[in-house]
Parts: C-alpha cells; sequence; structure tokens
C-alpha cells in the first residue's frame, strides 16, 4: 500500500461477516498502520467490572478515599475494552491539547495517544485533556492481515470525530458510524461476496 492508502487517524467500523465475537459491531479507531501492520482501540465496548475511579487507585494515581475530590464527569468517565492485546495495559486517546513528548503519539492533528501514568495524574487533577477515553488492551493486526481482513469485508472505514471517538454513549457508537458512511446496519449480510 502507499502510505496515503494507509488508515492512521480513520475508523473501522466491524461488518457482521468478521468472524471475530471480539470484534462484533466495534468501532475501532486507527492509530497507526503501516507495512509492518497496525494498531488501533475499540471506542465502542466498556471494560468489565471497572470503574475509573477504581482504576485510578489501582494504578496509585488516586489514593484510595480522594474520589470525593474527582469532578462528576471524571467520576463517570467509563472505562472501555480497547481491544484484545495485552489487556492489562492501559492506553489514553485523548485530543491534542494535551501532549507529552517523550511518550506521547500524535496521529492526526487533532488526536494523540498517550500510555503512561502522567495522563492518568493529569486527568485526575483536571490539567488533562479537554477529552479523553481510557481503555484496556488494543487491536493489533500483523503485516498485511488488516488490508486482507477489508478485503474479506470485515471492515468498512470513515473519518473520525470527536463526539463519535469520546461519547460517553458507547452502545450507540456502532450504528452511529455506519449512519456516517450511509449504511443502515440492519441491511447488512452476514454473507461475504464480491463482485
Amino acid at each position: 500500500m502507499k502510505s496515503d492508502e494507509y488508515l492512521d487517524g480513520k475508523m473501522l467500523i466491524a461488518m457482521p461477516s468478521i468472524g471475530d465475537d471480539r470484534f462484533a459491531r466495534s468501532v475501532v479507531y486507527v492509530c497507526a498502520h503501516s507495512a509492518e501492520g497496525a494498531m488501533g482501540i475499540v471506542v465502542n465496548k466498556p471494560a468489565d467490572h471497572i470503574t475509573f475511579p477504581d482504576l485510578l487507585e489501582r494504578v496509585n494515581v488516586l489514593p484510595a478515599g480522594e474520589r470525593i475530590s474527582l469532578s462528576p464527569e471524571i467520576r463517570s468517565k467509563p472505562v472501555q475494552f480497547g481491544g484484545p492485546v495485552e489487556s492489562g495495559r492501559g492506553f489514553v486517546l485523548h485530543t491534542s491539547d494535551y501532549f507529552a513528548s517523550d511518550c506521547t503519539l500524535p496521529i492526526d492533528e487533532g488526536i494523540g495517544l498517550t500510555a503512561t501514568l502522567d495522563v492518568l495524574r493529569a486527568i485526575a487533577q483536571g490539567r488533562g485533556p479537554r477529552r479523553a477515553m481510557f481503555a484496556l488492551g488494543y487491536a493489533g493486526w500483523g503485516p498485511g492481515q488488516l488490508e486482507r481482513e477489508i478485503y474479506q469485508n470485515g471492515w468498512l472505514h470513515c473519518e473520525p470525530d470527536e463526539e463519535l471517538l469520546f461519547a460517553s454513549d458507547l452502545a450507540s457508537k456502532y450504528d452511529w458510524a455506519m449512519h456516517k458512511i450511509g449504511v443502515d446496519p440492519r441491511l447488512l449480510s452476514l454473507d461475504i461476496g464480491h463482485a
């Protein structure tokens, strides 16, 4: 693929024929894509049994008992399933108003990805990015794997927007992404085919 054909900064939308239950009805933000493979964060599935304040306590960013100092917005922030790879590792997808030169991956001019505790501390203290989502794990593809899955009708793709990335209503993001590209998800077939 030519560099302008890579999907960095785009959204992947799982087709019903994806063939992997972990990605059924998933919307994935592609953080990196090259000849070596691809990496992305699922943006529409909650992580099991963990709240954002619980997570801050577990990683010693916020000592137990200090939840009261968190803003209601931060207290209610969902922890999301970012993908099946390294599911114990955390990633923060955020607006580019937060940037740590040694650990933030700029994805496009408006979005970055940081995987250090510093961004969590900044968010907990109210000095983090304007918008952010926290994910455990990520989605990963080896060389040529994502391209094959797209060719086999496993994924559609669209342009991202902040609401699709950061809105807290995770359940509606799949239909939202489909409608963004003019597709009614109720009309999709499970059968794979090429013209």
